[in-house]
C-alpha cells in the first residue's frame, strides 16, 4: 500500500523518480523516423545497468519484454538487454492513432490516472522485467505531441448562403460548414478570411466553450437583388502552425428577393381601331406590365377599372393573366363608336399601374365578298398536298366568288409566289380554277402559301389563304462528296484499320433520303464498309510488296422505291515501310579468278534486291572483312580487288558482304563470298638439289650399272599441270657422258654402263627442269658434276675444272612424260562454259598439289632411310677411302 501511495503522489516526468516505480511516462512528437530514443527503462527504473559496475558477474542479466504487442507495440522497438525504447519503422500519426485507439486512453487497474485532456494522445505499453530477482510489471505511457502536419479542410468544396436583399447592416449569418483540422491546439483552425469581400461583407469567428471556432458572415453594406443577385468569393481557413497551413472553399452568397418593386406599364395609353364587321374572338389589344421582382413577387394580374362601363366590359373581354383584350360580342348599330378601357396592373402589396386602351369602332354597313373553295387535290384542314413532279396544269381547286348584296361587281386575283395560276373557268361566271404552271420540286421548296383575294367595287376585299405542301418523291440519287476517293495507308497496318468515312447526300426526304453504303463487286473481300455509317476499314494487314495499289467501286443506295444509287471509285495506295531486309540472290557466292588479275579488275557481280520502295529499297554494299584488299561498287554490285592477287601467297579469300538499305531504322543482311584464285604458270621450277652448279659428287669406278648415283630435286609453286615437273639432260661433257641417264619423272640419275679405266674423270650434266604449264612451260637448269675416280686426291684441281666454262652442246630433245591431261587435250575439249572449266581445273590443281606434297614427303623419307642404311659407304670428297674395304655391291653415292 505504501508503494501504491508513493506512485500516486510522486511527480511524473521524463524519468522515474523512484527505483521501484512501476509506471513511466514519456512524450515525443508524432512523425519521427525510426530509431529515435524514447527512454531507457533500466535507467529510469534505477535498475542495475547491463555491463555496469552495479551488476555482479554472478547475477543473471536483465531482460525486458513487452507483455503484449497490441496497438502501441507496432510503433516502438524495445531492446531486451538494455531496456532502451526507440521508435520503430512505423511512423506515428497522432491523428490516426487517437482515432483508431480511442480506448487506449482509458486505463484499468488500481494504478489508473485521471483521464487525459481532449488534446492528449497516449500509447500504453506493458513491460515485463526479468529475472525473478527484479521481476515487475511496468506500465509505460507515451504521450504523442501534435505537430502541424494537416492543413484545414472544408467538408464541402462549395458553400452557399442566402441573404435577403433588405438585410440590415451587421446582419450575422453562420457558415454551416466550418473547416476541419485534425491537428489540435494552436495547430488547429485559428482564423478565417475572404479573398474578395466586395466591400459589403466581412467575417467574424466565434469560439464556444469546447474551443470550436465557427465563422460568421457579416453584412457591411446595403444589398439590392435587382442590381446584383449573387456574389462569388473564396473563404480561406488558416491554422496557427509555423508556418501556417490554409484550406479554402468557394463561397456563393445569393441575394434573395423581397417585394420591393411594383408593376409598371411602358406606355400610359394604347390606341386601337376595330372594324364593325369583325368576327367574335378578334384580337383587339394586349397590355403588359413589368415587375422586376422574382417569383410570386413579380406576378401581375390585369383588371378593368371601376370607371369602365358595363357595356364596354361586355363587348371586350380582358384576360386577367395575359392582359389580352378580345371581341366578345357582335358589333351592331347601337354599339358606341369610342370605348375607353382603363386597365389596372395589380401586384401583391402594390398600388396598381394604369393604362388606357382607346378602341375606335368603324361601323361597316355592307357585307364583304365571299370566297367558296372546292378542292380537287387532296386537302386536309386547309392544306393541299401535291406530289413533286406533277405535270404542268395540275388542277388544285375551284373557287366560287359571291357578292352577298348582289349589287356589286367582284374581282378575283391570286396573291403570293409560286408556280400557280388562278384563271376564270369558262363558260361559268364567278368560277375560278387554281392550277400549277410548272412541275413542283420538293428539294427547291416544300411549302407554298398563296392567297385568293376577292374585292368589290366599293373597295372591300377578303382573303382566302391556301397552303400547298409538296410531297417528296424519290427523284434524286445519292451524291458522293467525291467521285474519286484517293486514300493511303502504311503497310503492316493493324487489323480493322480505319481508312475513311464515305459521305453521300440525297436531297430527298424521309426514307428516300436515307443512304446505305455497299462495296462494289470488284472490292477485295478483306475490305469492309459499314452499311449505315459509311466507315471503310481493312480487316487484314496490307503488304505493299504483295500489292501496292487497290482500285474498286463503292455504291450509295437510297431507301426509295425503286431505290436509286450512285457509284464512286476508291483508290488506296499502300505506303512502304522498311519491313524487308536486302536479299542476296544467293547466300554464298563463289568467284574463280586467275591469279595476277589486274588491280580493280571486275571479279564478279553480287546481285542484291530489296522489295521495299524509295529510300527503303536503296541498298548500299560494303565489305566487312578484307576491305584493305577488296572493294565493292555499291551501284553495280561489282566486286574488285585493289591489288593484284598472287595465288602462291594465298589461294582463296572468304569475304562477308553486308547490304544495308536506306530505311530508318535501316535493315541489313550479309552474304558469304568465296574468291578462288586459279593458278597461272608464273613460277619456273625451283631446283632444291643440287644446291649449286659448283658442287660435285665422287662416283667410284666399281659402281654397278643401274645403280642410282644422285638425283635432281625441284619444286614448283604453281598447281596442277603448271606444277608437274619433267627432268631431262640437255647437255653432257665427260669421257663417256652417255653412261648416265636421268629419270624424267623422278629426277634420279643412274649409271647405265660399267665404268672402265678410261672412263675416269669429271662428268658435267646440264639438267633441264621444266614444268607443263599453259600456255608456255617454264624451266630451270642446273649443272650436275660427277667425278669418277677411286678417291679425291686433289680437290683444288677439281674445283679449277668446275670454274671453267663447260663446252656443252645443248640437246633440244624434250623430255617425254606421259601426263594427262595435256594442254592439247584441253584445247580439243568440247566448248564448255568458262566457269565450269575453271572449276574443274581448280579442283584438279588442288588434287595434284596434294599428291605432289605426299610424294615429296615419301621421297624424302626414303632418301633419309637409305642414307641411314648405307651410312658406312658414304664417301666425302675430302676423305681418304680404302677401296679394298668396300664390298662389291651397288651402293648409293651421297652428295658432297
Amino acid at each position: 500500500h505504501l508503494l501504491l501511495f508513493l506512485l500516486f503522489v510522486g511527480p511524473f516526468n521524463c524519468f522515474a523518480s523512484y527505483s521501484r516505480a512501476t509506471e513511466l511516462f514519456y512524450s515525443l512528437n508524432e512523425g519521427l523516423p525510426a530509431g529515435v530514443l524514447i527512454g531507457s527503462l533500466a535507467r529510469d527504473l534505477r535498475l542495475p545497468i547491463p555491463g555496469g559496475q552495479h551488476l555482479a558477474a554472478s547475477q543473471p542479466p536483465l531482460s525486458f519484454t513487452l507483455a503484449s504487442r497490441g496497438l502501441g507495440g507496432q510503433y516502438v522497438q524495445l531492446d531486451n538487454r538494455s531496456g532502451e525504447l526507440h521508435t520503430s519503422a512505423v511512423e506515428i500519426d497522432r491523428e490516426a492513432l487517437c482515432v483508431e485507439s480511442s480506448e487506449a486512453t482509458v486505463f484499468e487497474g488500481t494504478d489508473a490516472v485521471s483521464s487525459p485532456s481532449s488534446e492528449s494522445c497516449l500509447l500504453l505499453l506493458d513491460v515485463l522485467v526479468l529475472p525473478q530477482e527484479y521481476f515487475r510489471l511496468v506500465k509505460v505511457k507515451i504521450a504523442i505531441r501534435d505537430v502541424n502536419d494537416n492543413a484545414p479542410r472544408f467538408p464541402v468544396p462549395h458553400i452557399c448562403l442566402s441573404v435577403p436583399e433588405n438585410a440590415p447592416v451587421n446582419t450575422r449569418l453562420a457558415i454551416e460548414h466550418p473547416a476541419l483540422d485534425p491537428d489540435v491546439g494552436t495547430n488547429g483552425v485559428q482564423t478565417y478570411r475572404l479573398r474578395d469581400n466586395y466591400g459589403v461583407f466581412t467575417l467574424d469567428v466565434e469560439e464556444n466553450e469546447s474551443g470550436e471556432r465557427t465563422p460568421y458572415l457579416i453584412v457591411m453594406g446595403a444589398l439590392d437583388r435587382e442590381t446584383r443577385e449573387e456574389y462569388v468569393t473564396v473563404i480561406i481557413a488558416e491554422d496557427g502552425g509555423t508556418p501556417p497551413l490554409v484550406g479554402s472553399a468557394t463561397l456563393t452568397i445569393g441575394v434573395s428577393d423581397i417585394n420591393d418593386n411594383c408593376p409598371q406599364f411602358s406606355d400610359s395609353q394604347l390606341n386601337v381601331t376595330l372594324y364593325g364587321n369583325s368576327s367574335l374572338g378578334t384580337h383587339v389589344a394586349t397590355v403588359h406590365a413589368v415587375d422586376t421582382d422574382l417569383g410570386s413577387n413579380a406576378q401581375v394580374t390585369y383588371s378593368y377599372s371601376q370607371k369602365v362601363p358595363q357595356s364596354s366590359r361586355d363587348l371586350f373581354c380582358l384576360d386577367e393573366s395575359t392582359g389580352t383584350i378580345t371581341l366578345s360580342s357582335k358589333v351592331d348599330g347601337d354599339t358606341p363608336r369610342l370605348h375607353r378601357l382603363i386597365v389596372l396592373g395589380n401586384g401583391p402589396g402594390c398600388i396598381p399601374a394604369v393604362i388606357t386602351v382607346l378602341v375606335t369602332v368603324i361601323k361597316v354597313m355592307m357585307r364583304p365578298p365571299e370566297v367558296v373553295p372546292r378542292f380537287i387535290a387532296n386537302e386536309v384542314e386547309g392544306v393541299v398536298y401535291l406530289k413533286e413532279l406533277e405535270p404542268i396544269n395540275t388542277p388544285i381547286a375551284f373557287f366560287t366568288i359571291k357578292d352577298p348584296d348582289e349589287k356589286y361587281k367582284v374581282n378575283c386575283y391570286l396573291d403570293g409566289d409560286g408556280p400557280f395560276r388562278l384563271s376564270p373557268y369558262k363558260p361559268y361566271n364567278n368560277e375560278y380554277l387554281l392550277e400549277t404552271t410548272k412541275p413542283l420540286d420538293y428539294e427547291t421548296q416544300q411549302l407554298y402559301e398563296i392567297s385568293v383575294v376577292a374585292w368589290n367595287s366599293e373597295g372591300f376585299h377578303v382573303n382566302k389563304i391556301i397552303k400547298v405542301q409538296v410531297l417528296d418523291d424519290n427523284d434524286n440519287s445519292p451524291v458522293f462528296s467525291q467521285q474519286l476517293i484517293e486514300l493511303s495507308i502504311e503497310e503492316n497496318n493493324v487489323p480493322n484499320a480505319f481508312l475513311t468515312k464515305l459521305h453521300a447526300t440525297d436531297a430527298d426526304s424521309g426514307e428516300r433520303g436515307q443512304v446505305s453504303y455497299f462495296l462494289g463487286p470488284d472490292a477485295p473481300s478483306y475490305f469492309s464498309l459499314d452499311k449505315t455509317t459509311g466507315v471503310l476499314t481493312v480487316s487484314t494487314q496490307l503488304d505493299r510488296e504483295e500489292k501496292e495499289k487497290y482500285r474498286y467501286t463503292v455504291k450509295a443506295v437510297d431507301s426509295g422505291f425503286p431505290p436509286r444509287e450512285s457509284i464512286a471509285t476508291v483508290t488506296i495506295t499502300v505506303l512502304d515501310k522498311n519491313d524487308n531486309s536486302p536479299r542476296f540472290i544467293n547466300k554464298d557466292f563463289s568467284f574463280f579468278v586467275p591469279e595476277n588479275f589486274p588491280g580493280f579488275g571486275e571479279i564478279g557481280v553480287i546481285s542484291v534486291t530489296d522489295a521495299d520502295a524509295g529510300k527503303n529499297g536503296w541498298v548500299a554494299l560494303s565489305v566487312l572483312n578484307g576491305s584493305d584488299i577488296f572493294v565493292i561498287d555499291t551501284g553495280k554490285g561489282v566486286l574488285r580487288a585493289k591489288v593484284s592477287l598472287d595465288r602462291e601467297q594465298q589461294s582463296s579469300y572468304i569475304l562477308w558482304i553486308e547490304a544495308v538499305d536506306g530505311g530508318d531504322p535501316a535493315l541489313s543482311s550479309t552474304a558469304k563470298i568465296t574468291v578462288l584464285l586459279l593458278d597461272i604458270n608464273d613460277n619456273p621450277p625451283l631446283v632444291l638439289f643440287p644446291q649449286s652448279n659448283m658442287s660435285y659428287l665422287l662416283v667410284l669406278p666399281s659402281t654397278l650399272p643401274g645403280s642410282p648415283i644422285t638425283e635432281v630435286y625441284a619444286v614448283d609453286k604453281d598447281t596442277g599441270m603448271n606444277a608437274v615437273i619433267a627432268y631431262s639432260i640437255i647437255g653432257r661433257r665427260g669421257p663417256r657422258p652417255e653412261s648416265f641417264r636421268i629419270d624424267p619423272k623422278t629426277g634420279n640419275i643412274t649409271l647405265e654402263e660399267s665404268l672402265m679405266r678410261n672412263d675416269y674423270g669429271l662428268y658435267r650434266l646440264l639438267v633441264k627442269v621444266s614444268d607443263h604449264g599453259y600456255p608456255e612451260p617454264l624451266h630451270s637448269t642446273v649443272m650436275v658434276n660427277l667425278f669418277v675416280n677411286d678417291t679425291v686426291s686433289n680437290e683444288s684441281y677439281i674445283e679449277s675444272l668446275l670454274r671453267k666454262e663447260p663446252d656443252i652442246s645443248i640437246e633440244e630433245k624434250q623430255p617425254q612424260i606421259s601426263i594427262e591431261p595435256t594442254h592439247k587435250k584441253m584445247e580439243s575439249a568440247s566448248c564448255m562454259p568458262t566457269l565450269v572449266a575453271l572449276s574443274v581445273i581448280s579442283l584438279g590443281s588442288i588434287a595434284l598439289v596434294t599428291g605432289m606434297s605426299i610424294y615429296i614427303c615419301l621421297s624424302k623419307g626414303k632418301k633419309h632411310h637409305r642414307a641411314d642404311e648405307n651410312l658406312e659407304v658414304q664417301i666425302p670428297l675430302n676423305g681418304r677411302i680404302n677401296l679394298h674395304m668396300l664390298e662389291k655391291k651397288p651402293v648409293e653415292i651421297s652428295n658432297i
